[in-house]
């Protein structure tokens, strides 16, 4: 099982359109973060998490040519803005692409795409097939799916654990019912915004409590901001068990 990290930006992404923060000046390559999002190949499938903005680059720049289904966490636009080009994967693939979500994301991937789901549709429009997902075990062919139900403030979100590893993202808070699902996960990705408390978003030291409260063999912190600052000054800090994951980083699980 491996895992590409395609973007590992918050909302706005790094560098932030107009900023003159240091980080956002930064020469470093890992301080360039595009939209969360991140591409895992299992048992021969290829699924993605979330479609953001950076989609159709962050295909480009990985080389993906295989995509089999998408998972969404959540419908905020950082997640869901580049839905429209999975376009090229139904032309290759020659089938309508499946989608897991809820049915609150289902919703508004109805209203904001509604070209696509369309009876009678624009010749060349993208194909879906959404299936809705609630907070229970399901399957993608073969692929065993545990959803992981976190808090985005008020916002329900999903994350997702497939065998040893746990995939949240835009969690500021989670459950012990949902907690006893991760524990055992062997690689635990987490979101990590910046070193001030957020409302909607665990801040470093939460999210380091919740890597120490949850002992995964590895952790890697993603949604950052740059208000978390310089990618190679903060890794310097952390535990060994745990990383800033960065745009293009790949890892075997």
């Amino acid at each position: 099982m491996r895992l590409t990290f395609l973007g590992t930006g918050t909302s706005q992404g790094i560098p932030v359109i107009g900023s003159k923060h240091p980080v956002c000046l930064s020469a470093d390559s890992k301080d360039k973060r595009m939209r969360t999002s991140a591409y895992l190949e299992i048992d021969g499938k290829s699924l993605v998490f979330d479609t953001g903005p950076d989609f159709r680059a962050q295909m480009l720049n990985n080389n993906i040519d295989k995509l089999d289904a998408v998972l969404f966490t959540h419908e905020h636009k950082d997640h869901t803005a580049g839905f429209d080009d999975i376009r090229p994967f139904n032309f290759m693939q020659k089938r309508d692409m499946p989608v897991y979500c809820s049915a609150r994301v289902a919703k508004a991937l109805k209203n904001d795409y509604a070209y696509v789901f369309e009876a009678n549709k624009y010749p060349g429009a993208p194909g879906a097939v959404i299936h809705e997902i609630e907070n229970k075990p399901f399957e993608i062919d073969g692929v065993d799916i545990t959803p992981i139900e976190v808090m985005h403030m008020k916002m329900p979100v999903f994350g997702f654990r497939i065998k040893d590893l746990t995939y949240i993202t835009d969690a500021k808070s989670i459950g012990d019912k949902e907690m006893n699902k991760i524990k055992g996960s062997k690689v635990l990705v987490l979101n990590c915004l910046r070193v001030e408390e957020h409302y909607s978003h665990f801040n470093l030291q939460e999210a380091l409590d919740l890597v120490e409260k949850l002992q995964p063999k590895r952790a890697y912190f993603t949604h950052i901001s740059h208000l978390l600052g310089f990618h190679e000054e903060v890794s310097k800090q952390l535990p060994p068990n745990i990383q800033l994951a960065y745009d293009g980083l790949q890892i075997e699980i």
